[in-house]
């Protein structure tokens, strides 16, 4: 799979006669496709072109005759398969401002609603007009208000919007950003897991905690979390119509159960975090009436709303503050 919207760099010369011959020659032959001018205007010294195929698809190329960037949601032309990938942060930033700005104004012509959410857009742009995200992520925001049940869009992308406002996540946008927009098609199941990731950084920063995301261990373990000296491993069960625990205190043990025989076995100490926010009304307050454990402590169970509400309980030794 493509992956997120990543800049290509080109070492070689390039003129508006070789734009034509390598790059829309092939894809004109393959999806047919127009050649046009940029909708804002490149960097001083640059040459910009966006190359609009006939199945939505979109290409920006700037250019300055020694060296080039090739940003697109398309098949690469081969005469660019080599070149090495950046990322919007590792590339310049007069290139990095003027593609992003010609992204985003694509999206407020496919989506405007989506647009009016700035710290959303402009944080989840990479996989918003990604080949394998633009689809998926942008119906996931659209029709399921991010993950929250019961609740309208509006509500759902602001909760979002507020929270990504903090910049918390923004020297780790490529890393947080991919992990909803890579799947092969639309999983719901998937995706609501990983805006768990995002519920569960809100409740840590919001009662005081510095996190460090996405942890590589010696074991070959990734966990989700460090705080301080700990680790955090996160898990969002299903809600119980959707898997054979038909209730959601089996929901709740199932789901801690898979993650116990895996990361946490061989990361004793670690804190798991349970994220219910995928769970309706009454699925929760029988969950918060009951305060099961899921056979491994230290354990933390929580549910978010959109209007930011929180509520949850703790077992065992948790040993960094939490805002109930």
């Amino acid at each position: 799979m493509a992956g997120p919207l990543r800049f290509r760099y080109s070492t070689d010369r390039w003129s508006e006669d070789r734009v034509q011959r390598d790059l829309l020659s092939p894809l004109d032959d393959t999806f047919g496709a127009e050649l046009n001018g940029p909708w804002f205007a490149p960097p001083e010294g640059w040459a910009a072109r966006r190359l609009e195929m006939d199945n939505g698809d979109l290409a920006l190329f700037c250019w300055n005759g020694n060296e080039a960037y090739w940003l697109g949601n398309t098949q690469t032309p081969e005469t660019l398969w080599r070149t090495e990938k950046y990322t919007f942060e590792e590339s310049p930033d007069i290139i990095s401002e003027w593609g992003q700005r010609e992204l985003l104004a694509q999206l407020e012509v496919e989506d405007p609603w989506l647009t009016e959410y700035d710290d959303l857009s402009h944080f989840f742009l990479p996989v918003f007009l990604s080949k394998d995200g633009r689809d998926s992520t942008r119906t996931f925001f659209r029709d399921h208000a991010g993950g929250f049940p019961d609740a309208d869009r509006e509500a759902g992308l602001s909760f979002y919007d507020d929270f990504l406002s903090t910049g918390v996540f923004d020297d780790h946008r490529y890393t947080m950003a991919s992990k909803l927009g890579t799947s092969d098609g639309f999983d719901l199941s998937r995706m609501q897991a990983t805006m768990g990731e995002f519920n569960t950084a809100k409740l840590l920063v919001d009662a005081g905690n510095d996190i460090e995301p996405e942890v590589e261990l010696g074991s070959g373990h990734s966990v989700d979390f460090r705080v301080d000296d700990t680790l955090v491993e996160v898990t969002r069960p299903r809600p119980p119509a959707r898997r054979q625990a038909n209730t959601a205190i089996g929901a709740l043990k199932a789901s801690g159960d898979a993650k116990t025989r895996d990361q946490l076995a061989a990361h004793p100490g670690a804190v798991l975090v349970v994220d219910c926010s995928s769970f309706h009304d009454d699925e929760w307050r029988r969950v918060l009436g009951e305060r099961p454990g899921v056979g491994y402590e230290p354990l933390v169970v929580f549910r978010y709303r959109p209007d930011g509400t929180v509520e949850g309980y703790a077992h065992g030794s948790v040993p960094f503050p939490l805002p109930f």
